[in-house]
């Protein structure tokens, strides 16, 4: 009996253990639980906080369990398979109504009205390009451009070639496919394209926001798989790799150890972190209606003068720099799982799958990936961070390269993936509404 009852308490002790070292996105899983039952609980009673406490509840656990699924899925963990269910899972279940309106409220109030995406965003860049070494962003953002344009012109002309192939009007396809795929989102592309459109040929807009979404979001989910793709190439292949770095230099390996050499937390400088990363933000949008340059960019283009002319402190680089990598480490999931709700229309994305439709799209932004490592390669740039930057001008706004980059995990990136998707995209709004005209 003894025999018996002490061999019994082996495994149960053992299941004890392996029930408490369990975590889901790095949290234990009966404190997970205890959080999800009582948000559910909130939810269900229409006790859920309308404002960011609740919707950074259901955001955040949202993230950390459909990431952690992702992760686990063979294959599919290697090519952004995270990314893509954070996205896509919550659009279909608003799109099946399966969602309901308190959890929804709070999500629109927390995304939209308090603006979180763009908080990230502004953390996001000015921590990235302030906490980057000076030499590889001075090279990447000299050498970033002609990738961008080849890739560019690549796309045009593949989506045309294609579209012919299956049957399609060139210009139909270069105005209604390939233009919104590198506009550079709906709120900052498709949006104002339409408008232009509507006016010079007449036609409704919101049946012009109809046919362009699908294709922006197509094109979306073929940069992220195959930026999850490009993620798997450059593990296997580590000479096409910089991880993270653009630019080839001939001092590659001291470069990435000065990067990987980050300071002790400083809690204070986080702070001072969070506030120049705002002030760049609030700076842009007081610039953009003098100079007619999105602000978003215009922060990107202070941040970087800023840190090339030594103009802020290294002690707030460094407080921008761990407030990135804060909220890039916290947050992704939880933003993602956002942009997936209120951006992603999913009745729009499946009414749009005919089969060629879809190779017209995919065929579009693998022609400009495929330009982009080569050209990349050609420019002694690391091809895979090439390829993966040019992907970014196929991005959903600033909210698409989020979700491409951390499908590659390639987060670091975010200055040049955001000159790539808004300067890139307010190029193609000009080039094509006056294309538009003459051509109407």
């Amino acid at each position: 009996m003894e025999n018996t009852s002490t061999h019994a308490s082996v495994p149960a002790l053992g299941r004890r253990a392996t029930w408490s070292t369990l975590t889901i996105g790095g949290m234990p899983v009966p404190m997970f639980i205890a959080v999800a039952v009582i948000t559910v609980l909130a939810i269900v009673t229409k006790k859920l906080p309308n404002d960011m406490i609740g919707g950074f509840a259901v955001l955040m656990l949202s993230g950390l369990l459909l990431g952690e699924v992702g992760k686990r899925i063979p294959l599919f963990r290697h090519i952004g398979g995270p990314a893509i269910l954070c996205l896509f899972v919550p659009s279909a279940l608003l799109g099946y109504k399966l969602m309901d309106d308190t959890t929804l409220k709070a999500i629109t109030t927390t995304m939209k009205t308090a603006n979180l995406q763009y908080l990230y965003i502004a953390c996001l860049v000015a921590g990235s390009i302030l906490g980057m070494n000076r030499k590889i962003l001075i090279q990447g953002f000299l050498k970033m451009f002609v990738p961008l344009l080849v890739g560019t012109v690549t796309a045009i002309a593949a989506g045309i070639l294609v579209g012919l192939l299956f049957g399609y009007d060139p210009k139909h396809v270069f105005f209604y496919i390939v233009i919104p795929i590198l506009g550079g989102g709906i709120g900052e592309g498709i949006l104002p394209l339409s408008i232009g459109y509507a006016e010079i040929t007449g036609t409704a807009q919101g049946h012009l926001i109809a046919m362009m979404v699908p294709a922006a979001l197509i094109g979306n989910v073929i940069a992220i798989l195959a930026s999850g793709i490009l993620k798997r190439f450059g593990e296997k292949h580590p000479i096409f790799s910089g991880e993270g770095v653009l630019v080839r230099t001939g001092e590659d390996q001291e470069l990435l150890k000065a990067q990987k050499a980050e300071s002790a937390l400083d809690l204070r400088l986080m702070g001072f972190g969070l506030l120049l990363a705002c002030t760049l933000f609030i700076l842009g949008a007081l610039l953009a209606p003098v100079t007619g340059i999105p602000g978003p960019v215009l922060m990107i283009v202070a941040a970087a003068l800023l840190k090339l002319a030594h103009a802020i402190p290294e002690s707030m680089e460094i407080g921008a720099y761990q407030m990135y990598k804060f909220m890039s480490t916290n947050l992704t999931f939880a933003i993602l799982v956002g942009l997936g709700t209120l951006f992603v229309s999913w009745d729009k994305l499946v009414g749009a799958f005919s089969p060629a439709y879809f190779v017209i799209c995919a065929s579009t932004v693998i022609a400009m990936i495929i330009s982009g490592f080569f050209v990349g390669m050609w420019l002694k740039m690391y091809p895979v961070e090439s390829a993966i930057i040019t992907a970014c001008h196929s991005g959903l706004g600033g909210t698409g390269d989020v979700a491409i980059l951390s499908s590659s995990n390639r987060m670091g990136l975010m200055p040049f993936a955001q000159i790539s998707t808004r300067i890139g995209g307010a190029g193609m709004i000009v080039f094509a509404t006056l294309m538009m005209k003459w051509f109407h």
